[in-house]
């Protein structure tokens, strides 16, 4: 899928959303500036856990939570240096219940649960415009085949 706006990413996020269920993991994955909080407010939103408004990037605090119609757990990994700062974050508190965990930087996750997991990549196109690439080998979502990797 392509977005030309943070709007179009919202709205994409928010059409995402709206098809998830709990428990599922998201890994956002894309260079800095590459849209991931933003399609995070569109997902949070259509999950009917949050304003898309108070939805920001977790970057220096490392996990945000969400509750309304679901659990939403936004977690960003930019900042982690080892396994142990990982530790710290209490994943696997996180993962103790059915909720929706969207991981910025999964690359430095190394756990796994036994929930089903969608991976999205956004990268750049241009200066407005991204391109985000879909792989959701579990079936969840309603993306066209030609969005899915």
């Amino acid at each position: 899928m392509i977005s030309s706006s943070a709007e179009e990413t919202i709205r994409q996020g928010r059409e995402l959303g709206a098809q998830l269920k709990p428990p599922v993991l998201i890994l956002l994955s894309g260079e800095l500036g590459a849209g991931k909080t933003t399609l995070t407010k569109g997902i949070v939103s259509g999950l009917g856990a949050g304003r898309e408004e108070d939805v920001t990037s977790p970057t220096f605090t490392l996990v945000h939570s969400y509750h309304g119609q679901v659990q939403v757990f936004h977690v960003d990994l930019y900042r982690v240096g080892d396994s142990h700062d990982l530790e710290t974050l209490g994943l696997g508190d996180i993962l103790a219940d059915p909720a929706v965990v969207i991981v910025e930087w999964p690359e430095k996750l190394d756990l796994r649960p036994d929930w089903p997991v969608v991976h999205i990549h956004l990268g750049h196109v241009d200066d407005n415009s991204r391109r985000m690439e879909v792989l959701d080998v579990s079936g969840l979502l309603r993306v066209p085949a030609t969005e899915r990797s």
